[in-house]
């Protein structure tokens, strides 16, 4: 059995956040010639499931970087928190840097999750994060806090590295970027490499090879313990020289079309012409 772990936001989906007619038929194909297709992104299932076509598939999910991972069924088979104490100091050095800050736990995103915020402007994102009461979230019984995410706006790309340097001597935690101006903070056990590994041992299987297929920082993860690791065509140049194999951009189906390359989909219909 082969493993597929396949990134959504800039590799699966489109420019437009939707995934085409030829992804969906190209996940079906693997999925019935018997390969294990896994999602493996950065989202929150409830972001995940909102994607038309997603659901119907039934696929293992692996969500907020290895944090949470679903079977095929959708049932919860494991989950990494970081603990309230030390999201309260980590929330305490982002404050003071003065960056926007997603918190992501098991009642949803406060005061969102990402993709909604897709095409805000900057006061607009201003403005949420200013008015948002993030004493109020603590205040919630039994929260668990799965994911923060930092985000700056573009002429401010130089606080990832500021961020990174005060967190990662004294937290343990795992940190990457989605995309080039936020940082996605996780429990040190979340992480898209070690989410797969954890899933064999869940399920009891064994997989050949391990294709990984993404285009952000967070998907260097899952390309260190892949086989085969494939950077989409519109990845930046770091992730493209950290793989394999780049195929084409998200808006010109490059998964499929690396399926095709690697000759997983039958040679009599091919999907990409």
């Amino acid at each position: 059995m082969k493993c597929i772990s396949i990134d959504l936001d800039g590799t699966l989906l489109n420019s437009q956040h939707e995934i085409t007619e030829t992804s969906l038929k190209t996940l079906q194909e693997l999925k019935n010639q018997g390969h294990c297709v896994i999602l493996n992104t950065g989202r929150a299932i409830a972001d995940v499931i909102k994607v038309p076509g997603i659901a119907s598939l039934e696929l293992p999910t692996f969500c907020i970087n290895g944090s949470t991972l679903y079977s095929s069924t959708g049932e919860l088979l494991y989950e990494a928190t970081i603990p309230i104490k030390t999201y309260q100091e980590i929330f305490t050095v982002l404050k003071k840097l003065g960056v926007g800050i997603l918190v992501y736990t098991n009642t949803g995103g406060h005061p969102s999750t990402l993709p909604p915020l897709h095409g805000k402007s900057v006061d607009e994102l201003t403005t949420l994060f200013q008015e948002y009461d993030y004493d109020k979230l603590l205040e919630q019984e039994d929260v668990k806090i799965y994911k923060m995410i930092a985000l700056v706006y573009n002429g401010q790309l130089e606080k990832i590295e500021e961020m990174k340097a005060a967190l990662g001597p004294h937290f343990d935690v795992s940190m990457a970027s989605s995309f080039p101006n936020n940082l996605e903070i996780t429990s040190g056990e979340a992480h898209k490499g070690k989410a797969l590994f954890r899933y064999q041992n869940l399920m009891n299987i064994e997989f050949e090879e391990i294709i990984a297929i993404g285009d952000g920082g967070n998907d260097l993860a899952q390309f260190e313990v892949a086989t085969t690791s494939i950077a989409m065509g519109n990845a930046p140049l770091a992730i493209q020289n950290a793989a394999d194999i780049i195929t084409k951009t998200n808006d010109e189906d490059g998964f499929s079309y690396a399926m095709e390359q690697l000759k997983l989909l039958s040679a009599t219909d091919p999907i990409i012409a």
